[in-house]
């Protein structure tokens, strides 16, 4: 996980014009490389907005040769710098394969293929990932410690989870197939399937109104249905704050375990030691 958003280690060797260009590429502790990545990403997010602009039909009636022309002039800079990229890494399958690597390749892929395929040059929208690079420009990469935990406490809970959707599905079909027997096709509810619909859309809060009980019965059932949703709503966040809660917990107790006594150098102390167990100084 803390290396999903850095590209993997792949220093280059050989000329000195290779590592400097490494240094300002990949690198972001430089002045150089920090100007670089803030260039970048500002190109990314123009480069975004002339694709949405592109998407509006009066902009692009009486503006479109302007942004067909800039299209081509961002992807054909993100060209150049993807091929930058290859020349100064050593390794250029394990760059491309990485995740940046993949990325990069597919964010100028969709112009290219808009010469076959008109409209395509749309899905260069994905161009937005790139901007996760700023992960690293303003080092924020110690923040991944932090998304490892949410990461292990989501797998801890899935099971749990995965059964509370499975009871929420039940209770939608249930609560949809009653409300289409007690409203009938004659009040919106022409089919179980809309009334599975109804029911979702009710129990989630979310409440599009497009069909509406009109018997008493059923707006009884349908207030039963609204206060089940906002008891089960806090459901799944005291699954994951739970698990969060023990994750953290654990990854405490590891970390106390490996603290270095200052005086004799020992590690592997007791969860809740407060003084080393070989030597008796305070941990």
């Amino acid at each position: 996980m803390a290396t999903f958003f850095r590209e993997k280690e792949n220093r280059p060797a050989g000329p000195e014009w290779r590592k400097r260009l490494y240094n300002v590429i990949f690198e972001a502790d430089t002045n150089a490389g920090k100007y670089f990545d803030i260039l970048l990403i500002a190109s990314i997010l123009l480069s975004v907005i002339v694709v949405m602009l592109d998407s509006v039909s009066s902009l692009r009636n009486t503006h479109g040769s302007v942004l067909h022309g800039l299209e081509w002039f961002f992807t054909i800079l993100f060209t150049i710098e993807y091929l930058l990229r290859l020349m100064c890494v050593r390794s250029k399958m394990a760059y491309s394969t990485s995740f940046f690597g993949i990325v990069d390749i597919i964010s100028i892929i969709p112009t290219y293929i808009s010469l076959i395929l008109p409209g395509s040059q749309f899905l260069l929208v994905i161009r937005v990932l790139r901007v996760l690079r700023i992960f690293r420009v303003f080092k924020l990469v110690q923040y991944i410690t932090e998304a490892e935990l949410l990461l292990k406490a989501l797998r801890a809970s899935s099971r749990k989870i995965i059964i509370f959707l499975f009871t929420v599905l039940t209770m939608v079909v249930i609560m949809g197939s009653l409300m289409y027997l007690i409203e009938g096709e004659e009040n919106g509810f022409t089919s179980i399937p809309s009334g599975i619909y109804w029911a979702i859309v009710t129990i989630t809060t979310v409440g599009f109104g497009d069909i509406v009980p009109q018997t008493p019965l059923g707006r009884a059932l349908a207030s039963f249905v609204m206060i089940l949703g906002y008891s089960i709503i806090a459901v799944p966040t005291g699954i994951v704050t739970s698990e969060m809660s023990l994750v953290s917990m654990e990854e405490r107790k590891k970390k106390r375990k490996r603290l270095t006594c200052s005086k004799c150098g020992h590690d592997d102390h007791d969860e809740d030691a407060c003084f080393c167990k070989y030597c008796g100084v305070r941990i």
